[in-house]
């Protein structure tokens, strides 16, 4: 009976389930906490307590399971199509990671949330970044290459899958083990990375759809591995210096 139940919920998980998985979002914690200034670092702590940025990077995942956060399940993603801008895209009634990561914000710069409602924020911002850094995260009308079905090293999956966990799992890399092998920016390149806006990065994002669509026949490997990885670490280093520079603006 239990294995029936839990078969009919998993037909109801939503096709954007996870985004990195658990490694890539504390990797982007591990990164951010690197570059905090003093003020920001002293802020954080007050928040979260004796939580690593790194450790509550994963919580608006781990809340999915909560009913009380339905309403912020189409946050994680943006559905933009090749050749639009996000102005011109069809717009989520409910929101997007675009809407969401300019909204969330702008309420922790005005200072007026309540402890507990900046705490969840802060958390909801350390988890979008990573999400905006993904390539699917800002995708095509096929949820986010959820139904672009495939094999990874043999195994059924979907594109999606293989660029949240598949790639990074595969390293069999700790998340401080793969943070510390990332590309150290030069002050020059932190300085650029952090000046940008979110929209900017979700044009990144959309930038390296040649890459993550070439799949072939759709068995995929070392080959893809090999080829494209080079995009995932880069992707993190970035998400985890422009967390921090956000960071350090909101609690300047």
């Amino acid at each position: 009976m239990r294995k029936s139940i839990s078969v009919i919920l998993l037909a109801f998980i939503p096709l954007f389930a996870f985004s990195w998985g658990a490694t890539g979002h504390r990797v982007v914690g591990y990164v951010a906490n690197k570059h905090l200034s003093k003020k920001a670092r002293l802020a954080i702590e007050r928040i979260l307590g004796q939580q690593s940025i790194a450790m509550a990077s994963t919580w608006m995942d781990d809340v999915r399971s909560d009913s009380l956060y339905d309403a912020y399940e189409d946050w994680h993603w943006v559905t933009i199509e090749d050749n639009e801008t996000y102005d011109q895209a069809k717009k989520n009634p409910k929101g997007d990671l675009i809407y969401a990561l300019e909204k969330i914000i702008a309420e922790l710069k005005s200072k007026k949330l309540s402890p507990t409602e900046e705490a969840e924020r802060l958390k909801m911002l350390i988890h979008l970044v990573g999400d905006i850094h993904q390539p699917l995260h800002v995708g095509r009308n096929d949820q986010g290459g959820n139904s672009i079905k495939l094999t990874w090293f043999g195994s059924n999956t979907n594109l999606h899958s293989v660029w949240d966990s598949g790639m990074i799992d595969g390293t069999k890399l700790s998340y401080t083990e793969l943070a510390e092998s990332l590309y150290k920016p030069t002050p020059a390149e932190l300085k650029r990375w952090q000046n940008s806006t979110v929209r900017t990065w979700a044009t990144e994002s959309i930038s390296y759809r040649k890459q993550v669509y070439d799949i072939g026949e759709g068995k995929l490997g070392y080959q893809y591995q090999y080829k494209y990885f080079s995009i995932v670490r880069d992707r993190l280093a970035q998400a985890g210096v422009r967390l921090a520079g956000i960071l350090n603006e909101i609690y300047q």
